[in-house]
């Protein structure tokens, strides 16, 4: 068992502060923060060029050291000497969270081993920002960070959680977000979905909708930015995402899940390989004459 007072007095070794930076919009630095960065000895920073411009936006001073996934092994040694020796680290990712899909976890971990002080800030995080709006059930939520790379990984991982009730969160690249959508799809069926793209940020945006809604989106429009995905749990039914049937019926089943009429030709198209024209015809009834 570890028992730590944070605050005690009388410490000998320094303290790690772990502390949040904006996602976006730099008027989410807290007061404190900004005094816990200024009053600490070193700063543990994922990548020291972004940190200074935020150091230097607030006006301090305090110098840097690098700390990201791969030097870790040979900083932390250096860190915690550093702390042994009565001095304070404050450590920062690139935004939000230290640790939340960022390095972190490390130091973490080897300081309660080593019986110093661990402090976390609240703050700015990107996952929860985009839950509270994103109109899904905001509890449970499970926060799953990146998928894997490789889509039989994904296939396989999201099987695994097929079932789950919570929200499940997940970040995302826009240049992979096309494909993770369509392997969702493929796996989950129909469910409720969010993308919320630059938060905090001038172009913040919310894409709300079924998992076709959003697939159908993407098929025409590209999207840029720092993404954070949502998607509504099991509520014991899955709902194929790949109707039978008649190209009439394939529409309807669409429909009746969420899309408007033109979206469901045009998803029905795109999965029977054919012309919008060929599917609004039998859907419409009308003869090729």
């Amino acid at each position: 068992m570890n028992k730590q007072k944070s605050f005690q007095q009388g410490q000998v070794a320094g303290t790690l502060y772990l502390v949040p930076t904006p996602i976006g919009n730099l008027e989410d630095m807290t007061f404190r923060a900004v005094k816990i960065l200024g009053n600490a000895d070193l700063i543990a920073s994922e990548d020291t060029r972004n940190t200074q411009k935020l150091l230097n936006h607030f006006d301090l001073q305090t110098p840097q050291k690098s700390l990201h996934e791969h030097n870790y092994r040979e900083r932390i040694p250096y860190l915690l000497e550093f702390l042994k020796s009565g001095k304070d680290v404050a450590q920062v990712s690139d935004a939000g969270m230290p640790s939340i899909s960022d390095p972190g976890h490390e130091l973490v971990k080897s300081c309660i081993a080593e019986n110093i002080s661990v402090v976390a800030l609240p703050g700015p995080t990107a996952g929860v920002t985009a839950l509270i709006a994103s109109g899904l059930n905001p509890q449970p939520f499970t926060f799953y960070g990146f998928l894997p790379r490789k889509k039989k990984e994904q296939v396989a991982f999201l099987e695994e959680i097929l079932e789950e009730a919570t929200t499940s969160i997940f970040y995302e690249s826009p240049h992979r977000i096309k494909a993770v959508i369509d392997t969702l799809l493929e796996v989950f069926g129909e469910r409720e979905a969010v993308i919320c793209r630059e938060l905090t940020k001038i172009h913040e945006e919310y894409l709300r909708g079924s998992l076709a809604e959003l697939q159908a989106y993407l098929a025409e429009t590209e999207l840029k930015g720092e993404i954070c995905l949502l998607v509504a749990g099991f509520t014991g039914e899955k709902i194929s995402a790949l109707p039978e049937g008649t190209l009439k019926e394939q529409v309807t089943a669409l429909i009746e899940n969420g899309l408007t009429t033109k979206d469901a030709i045009k998803e029905t198209a795109r999965r029977n390989d054919l012309k919008k024209q060929i599917v609004y015809n039998a859907y419409h009834e009308l003869n090729e004459n």
